[in-house]
């Protein structure tokens, strides 16, 4: 088999959070009275670093800081993070990789400390050898710890698929040496995902099939 490690997104891979983001975002907006998203404004605007997202959605940080819209975000999102499932076919995808004999872990933008509640919430914390994400709220980028863990992994560039749901994780996968495939399932629509050059199928179901 190609692949020997399995490295997982979780906003939006395996777990379906994409609609908290709009509500949550929406609140933020509507207290500064900005023009609201729409599930497919979300899928189209939504990028990384955050701090780009929040631009192209009329923030101007020269009048507010950064600080202070992303935190308010964070505040409000933490606030209901145990409101949204595991998509469908997550726990049936996770279960048929480990079938396989291939390791598993998560590289996530996710705080922490966030990210590690929410695995033991759902109970997942024996599929995966490592879970990753950010030490802090603002999610600038998890490339730095995709290179790290590679290294750890001592795999071969193509051993690693890295599945995730938006056009960075694309890119991280291109910057730490894995192979990528994207889901439409989240945080960027079909179109985005495939303009962007990487594979794409359409749903985690698909994914036992493509490695």
């Amino acid at each position: 088999m190609k692949y020997k490690h399995i490295i997982w997104d979780w906003n939006g891979t395996l777990f379906d959070d994409a609609w908290l983001c709009v509500e949550v975002m929406n609140n933020v907006l509507s207290r500064r009275n900005m023009p609201l998203l729409t599930r497919d404004r979300y899928m189209e605007t939504f990028d990384f670093p955050v701090k780009d997202y929040y631009r192209k959605l009329g923030f101007n940080f020269k009048s507010e800081p950064f600080e202070i819209s992303g935190t308010e975000f964070i505040v409000g999102y933490n606030k209901r993070y145990n409101e949204p499932n595991l998509h469908s076919q997550a726990i049936p995808t996770l279960d048929a990789v480990k079938k396989l004999g291939l390791s598993q872990s998560i590289l996530s933008a996710q705080e922490q400390n966030t990210l590690n509640e929410l695995i033991e919430i759902h109970q997942l914390s024996s599929y995966f050898i490592n879970i990753l994400g950010l030490d802090n709220h603002y999610a600038h980028s998890k490339t730095e710890n995709g290179l790290k863990w590679m290294k750890e992994l001592h795999f071969g560039p193509h051993e690693v698929l890295f599945i995730g749901d938006t056009v960075h994780d694309y890119e991280v996968a291109e910057v730490i040496g894995a192979d990528s495939l994207l889901i439409p399932s989240g945080h960027h629509s079909k179109a985005k995902l495939t303009s962007s050059g990487a594979k794409v199928v359409d749903s985690l179901s698909q994914v036992i099939e493509y490695i």
